[in-house]
């Protein structure tokens, strides 16, 4: 009888350590954006963003995601950052966007990083399919790729291919002259896809090159290529305005207009006038980024010389400062709502208020 009483007391010890430590465990859950249970939840929340912005993104669930030196998400109440430590491929961010199941994607220059909201997985490149067989599928991610490369990556949503341009007519040339130049003159810096489903690259020293899923036609007027060893502002941001029209940051002195090529000549676009930046002694006819608001005003960010916006009539400046220092200007981005970002290299975010542009310092709640 006594050996029975040792047996069940035994097992109740057994039975309370049991449940004690299931409801330890418990306790130490997070809960992610799927509502079920992991213990591998990936980040840091911290309590403010670094000074080197440089891409702006809202996702459809309307987070922001902020890339620079790694990557922040804003939810609203809290910033997330993001790094190589959780899985990131590389620090430095190059382009962000987002497929149609809600992935996030990020161009790092050095690869790319898909975020599937608890993961990040390093996409592999097919290195058994061709360079040079270029394709379009409905649902197809472009990203830029890695630095001082020919041409920009394409994934299907199963595969990531690396693509090249075909020779350029100035290629020859262009390597005549410049023996050692530090990166691609086919690099691409900007990728945009217009209202009827071009993909458009803006290179470094070649300038626009659109592909309509059977061929590849370039915009290499000489006020938008490099030919030489000075600045080299590249094709960094393409507009395609409400009127039809493409800007390129490269010049915006012009804007293009895509007409259907004849048999007799090929030239698919004419040139049109575009913002008369004579005018003003201190703004150069090329920018960093340009976007265009809600109203129709086209809106042009400067590295270091602020920001100008353009009302088909007037250029208005709006000088952006910390402090006494000029404020680095890298992109200018319009989200969902209509709101205008400034990603910088060296202060931070700023948002427009309806009259200026101030540093975005968001507030928690308790």
């Amino acid at each position: 009888m006594k050996s029975i009483k040792l047996e069940y007391f035994l097992l109740f010890i057994l039975l309370n350590l049991f449940f004690s430590c299931r409801g330890q465990q418990s306790s130490h859950k997070l809960i992610n954006i799927d509502d079920t249970y992991s213990t591998n939840q990936i980040g840091k929340v911290v309590s403010k963003m670094g000074n080197k912005i440089t891409h702006i993104f809202q996702d459809s669930q309307n987070n922001y995601w902020f890339g620079g030196e790694g990557v922040y998400r804003y939810d609203g109440e809290s910033i997330t950052q993001f790094s190589v430590n959780d899985g990131l491929c590389n620090n430095r961010i190059r382009g962000i966007q987002e497929d149609e199941f809600g992935n996030i994607y990020f161009d790092t220059g050095s690869g790319i990083s898909k975020y599937d909201g608890q993961k990040f997985i390093t996409l592999q490149l097919d290195t058994t399919a061709s360079k040079t067989d270029w394709k379009m599928e409905p649902g197809d991610l472009w990203f830029a790729g890695n630095w001082n490369k020919n041409g920009p990556y394409r994934y299907d949503g199963e595969k990531l291919y690396h693509l090249e341009f075909p020779k350029h007519k100035l290629e020859d040339e262009y390597y005549s002259r410049i023996t050692n130049k530090s990166f691609s003159p086919y690099e691409v810096y900007q990728i945009f896809k217009d209202n009827k489903g071009n993909i458009w690259f803006g290179t470094s020293s070649f300038g626009a090159c659109r592909y309509d899923g059977e061929s590849l036609s370039w915009i290499s007027e000489l006020d938008m290529i490099e030919m030489d060893y000075g600045p080299a502002p590249g094709v960094r941001s393409i507009l395609e305005d409400k009127e039809g029209n493409l800007w390129f940051s490269s010049n915006i002195n012009h804007k293009y207009k895509m007409i259907p090529a004849s048999s007799h000549d090929k030239k698919e676009y004419e040139i049109l006038k575009g913002i008369e930046t004579s005018k003003e002694s201190d703004l150069n006819n090329y920018f960093m980024s340009i976007t265009q608001d809600d109203n129709g005003y086209i809106w042009m960010a400067r590295y270091g010389g602020g920001v100008w916006k353009y009302d088909s009539e007037e250029l208005i400046h709006y000088p952006i400062k910390d402090a006494d220092t000029d404020v680095l200007i890298f992109k200018i981005y319009k989200d969902r709502q209509g709101d205008l970002w400034l990603g910088t290299q060296n202060a931070g975010t700023f948002k427009f208020n309806g009259e200026s542009f101030e540093r975005f310092n968001p507030i928690f709640k308790n």
